[in-house]
């Protein structure tokens, strides 16, 4: 391994796996006793993509989840109340009760950006977080992640554009989960891996089993690391599947049963128990007392949620603005003067790479730049196919 994992860090990745599927256990137990405001959207099957690809991040980089992403919430420092609470709009949540679901975020501390609903939108603006980062000397990397479906939108294809362009410490981790609400991704993508679309942008990508915590966790640190090192911007496909509907008024009745059937032979943490069993990373007794852990953390932080309020009502007509309530400053990591002028001025004179002609530089001119192309119009069908390979996107290493 690049990078290599230590028995400790894979006894977390569990944690932060069972935790995952505990705590949205506990929440569909809660939803069907009408304690959860609003909806409920389940990750099962998931938890692997979001574990492992946060678990990749470092303290000082940012991040911004999507309605499954839960897990990678709890390995932001995140607690189960922290998510009860929301869920079921009390007082001490981290919105106060005012939101639900997975809308809330932590710009001081874990560097957490509210999710947008409005899917795509996102990755323009976690483009500018990183860009923001790289600017004040932060060396950070910013993470978010998108639906098979809202690979589709202008959202995602500007935001992704502009963070090419821009070359951003970005990772885009695509979880291909198989649906877009109830269709499948080849009734609305003509390519088998979603991953293809990075050639677009001339960047980097990586396709990996999105149900192998370990593979997710090493492509994506390596994803991360090469953002970090300044080489722009990264798409990770991860290749996994949503088990349940949409939410959980949607039965998924469009699934078809042997689909469900073969992805539940790969369920990501029965996987991963037998892993860390093959290769002697814990026992029994360790799994035990991780487990009990859990059941301890989310009944202690169920009773807290269970016991607290609702919201008073005058705090509606409160925070609708901002007035003073908080500051927020630039958190500058290098002289302000190596991006300020005089010593970052520069003349608004661009180089312009063969004119954005067709030709090879040192370019031809007259008859010679139509013959090195053909008719003068577009490069030779060899020459593009040959460029296409070239292009094709890095896999990662899948383990068996």
């Amino acid at each position: 391994m690049r990078f290599p994992l230590t028995r400790e860090q894979h006894l977390e990745l569990y944690y932060y796996m069972r935790l995952n599927r505990a705590l949205e256990e506990q929440l569909v137990r809660l939803f069907r006793q009408n304690k959860v405001v609003g909806g409920l959207y389940s990750s099962l099957g998931q938890e692997a993509t979001s574990v492992g690809t946060a678990y990749a991040l470092e303290p000082r980089d940012w991040l911004a989840p999507m309605i499954r992403n839960v897990g990678a919430l709890l390995v932001k420092g995140y607690k189960p109340r922290d998510i009860f609470t929301q869920y079921m709009a009390r007082y001490t949540s981290p919105t106060l009760g005012k939101d639900g679901t997975s809308h809330f975020g932590d710009v001081k501390v874990r560097h957490v950006v509210s999710p947008i609903s409005m899917l795509g939108d996102l990755i323009p603006v976690m483009t500018g977080v990183a860009i923001a980062g790289r600017y004040l000397g932060q060396k950070i990397v910013a993470m978010t992640w998108i639906g098979d479906g809202g690979t589709s939108t202008g959202a995602f294809h500007e935001g992704m554009n502009f963070a090419a362009v821009q070359k951003a410490p970005f990772v885009c981790v695509v979880e291909n989960n198989q649906w877009a609400y109830s269709t499948p991704v080849q009734r609305q993508v003509p390519v088998r891996d979603l991953a293809e679309r990075a050639r677009a942008y001339g960047i980097p990508s990586y396709i990996v089993d999105g149900n192998d915590v370990v593979a997710v966790c090493q492509t994506a640190k390596e994803a991360v690391e090469r953002c970090r090192a300044g080489d722009g911007p990264v798409i990770l496909e991860a290749k996994t599947m949503r088990m349940r509907g949409h939410a959980q008024h949607d039965p998924a009745e469009y699934v078809p049963k042997t689909m469900f059937e073969y992805w539940k032979a790969r369920d990501p943490i029965d996987r991963y128990e037998k892993y860390l069993t093959q290769n002697k990373l814990w026992n029994t007794r360790t799994k035990a007392e991780i487990d009990a852990r859990i059941e301890r953390e989310l009944k202690e932080d169920l009773e807290f949620a269970e016991s607290s309020s609702f919201p008073p009502p005058e705090l509606a007509e409160q925070g609708v603005y901002c007035e003073g309530c908080h500051s927020l400053a630039p958190e500058w990591q290098r002289p302000v003067e190596e991006v300020t002028p005089p010593k970052a001025s520069t003349l608004a004179v661009w180089q312009v790479e063969n004119f954005g002609g067709l030709e090879q530089s040192p370019a031809p001119t007259g008859h010679a730049a139509a013959a090195a192309s053909g008719d003068g119009t577009r490069p030779p069908a060899q020459k593009r196919a040959r460029k296409a390979k070239a292009a094709k996107p890095a896999r990662a290493k899948v383990r068996r």
